[in-house]
């Protein structure tokens, strides 16, 4: 699968991410923990076009969690 960003950290394990709003929780693998950081850290820094890239990434590779994590 294609990654959004280049030169991404790509950890080896997977890791229980949480919504900061609603406090639910998901397993994601490697490749989703490290787009889900940097599209946070775009979010963090106003890079709408970065955020985009990683949202859109998110919904058509992982919806069920995209839909607890970033909707």
């Amino acid at each position: 699968m294609k990654l959004p960003y280049k030169d991404m950290f790509v950890g080896t394990e997977s890791e229980l991410v949480s919504n900061p709003f609603s406090g639910e929780s998901v397993l994601l693998k490697p490749e989703a923990v490290a787009v889900y950081d940097t599209l946070r850290g775009c979010a963090w820094f106003g890079d709408h076009q970065g955020l985009r890239k990683g949202l859109d990434w998110f919904r058509q590779h992982f919806p069920a969690e995209y839909m607890i994590l970033l909707d």
